[in-house]
């Protein structure tokens, strides 16, 4: 049902070894650079570059790969001038994500992006285009895409087993003294005026906004800043909003699947102020719910949190049965007057559940074989829409509408 699919000259054979470069080698960045070269054999893939606007950790990447200096970057573009670079695994902040991906795509280089794909619907549907135009192939890294639990959900939400889709839900909570994110470690000797292996590159991460002065805290724990990023929004939802776009059988084709309109509440309940600093500790919420409407009459609820850890269960309601995912798969319990026509049922689910290295894999098959990943750009961008539409809410104290047909947003 899906129409993306590589065009031919970029379909690598069977036995040809892919080549990846690296853009941000940090917490996450490490994260697949250390599981990809696991798996270096098994999947046939090669280390050529990577790039870091942190010098420690360009070197530390370049170090743990066994690069020259001659494949260790600090400006991303250079290494995207690499004719051997195939595809491009990007964990930058998240206000990086669209110009390295969109760049790498023009490159001629297939992408892996970091969730969330990016921070506006502007953004959302330049990726689209370009990916459409340049044949390119794209993941974005909500790994729960390759669980394939939420597939065997689609299938049955697919089969009319529940019904009509009225209501879906999902949570992603977590908990912590200290707040969410300031746990990421602040190295004391790094900064735009240092020199060595400490020099970071503030004006390129800072992307011309300010502050211009040097803040450390913004730089290592940037999620806490609207300019960077969007909190849990863009953190945490990600990885229940691509899987339960999946579970619930949204249309990825044309004008479907698209929000109708999007709300979102929430506040700065805790983290109000850094016990370190004893300065305002963030901007974006530590609670955080969105409720997404679609033209198909069906809504979506999401809520998140980093200060309480009871979430919400994950469920799919119909109106003649309810959708559980718990224990070895997916249940399906039928609503009360529906009951002697809808058999209570489980599916059995098979593979690794929610695995990153199943996620990365299924990227690499997908450039060798002309395949659609499980978080393909179709996919992403109905899914980034909700959570720029949702930040948008959040930020604006609105409900915020869309039309997919032109494509505009107002409220």
């Amino acid at each position: 049902s899906k129409a993306y699919a590589v065009a031919p000259p970029s379909v690598l054979g069977a036995n040809d070894r892919i080549r990846i470069g690296f853009v941000g080698v940090g917490g996450q960045g490490m994260t697949h650079v250390r599981l990809l070269k696991e798996n270096e054999e098994a999947n046939n893939t090669q280390h050529v570059a990577v790039c870091d606007i942190y010098r420690r950790r360009k070197k530390e990447a370049q170090t743990f790969c066994g690069l020259p200096d001659s494949a260790a970057y600090e400006d991303y573009r250079k290494l995207l001038e690499r004719k051997d670079v195939d595809v491009v695994w990007i964990s930058t902040s998240d206000n990086w994500h669209a110009p390295v991906a969109l760049a790498a795509m023009e490159a001629g280089k297939h992408v892996y992006i970091e969730k969330p794909m990016c921070r506006t619907v502007e953004e959302a549907y330049a990726l689209y285009d370009t990916a459409k135009r340049t044949k390119r192939v794209v993941q974005v890294g909500s790994q729960g895409c390759s669980d394939q639990k939420w597939h065997v959900a689609g299938r049955v939400v697919k089969e009319g087993r529940i019904g009509h889709v009225v209501q879906a839900q999902g949570s992603y909570c977590r908990n912590g003294k200290i707040g969410e994110w300031n746990y990421y470690a602040i190295d004391k000797d790094a900064g735009p005026n240092a020199t060595g292996d400490g020099y970071v590159n503030w004006d390129m991460f800072r992307m011309g906004k300010e502050p211009r002065q040097w803040d450390p805290d913004r730089f290592f724990r940037w999620r806490k800043y609207w300019a960077y990023g969007n909190g849990i929004m863009g953190d945490l939802f990600p990885h229940r909003l691509h899987p339960l776009a999946i579970a619930m059988n949204l249309p990825q084709q044309g004008l479907g699947g698209f929000p109708l309109r999007v709300s979102s509440m929430g506040g700065l309940y805790v983290q109000k102020i850094n016990p370190e600093t004893k300065r305002p500790d963030r901007e974006v919420p530590d609670f955080t719910t969105i409720q997404v409407d679609f033209p198909e009459e069906c809504t979506l609820m999401l809520l998140g949190s980093t200060i309480n850890e009871q979430g919400w269960q994950d469920m799919i309601r119909g109106n003649k049965a309810t959708l559980y995912f718990g224990g070895n798969g997916v249940q399906i319990k039928p609503e009360r007057v529906w009951a002697e026509e809808v058999e209570y049922g489980e599916e059995t689910v098979e593979g690794p559940g929610e695995s990153i290295e199943e996620h990365e894999r299924n990227l690499l098959q997908c450039i060798r074989e002309g395949g659609v990943p499980n978080c393909n750009i179709d996919l992403a961008l109905r899914v980034q829409v909700m959570i720029s539409l949702g930040e948008m809410s959040y930020r604006r104290g609105k409900m915020v509408h869309f039309n997919p047909k032109t494509p505009k947003y107002w409220g």
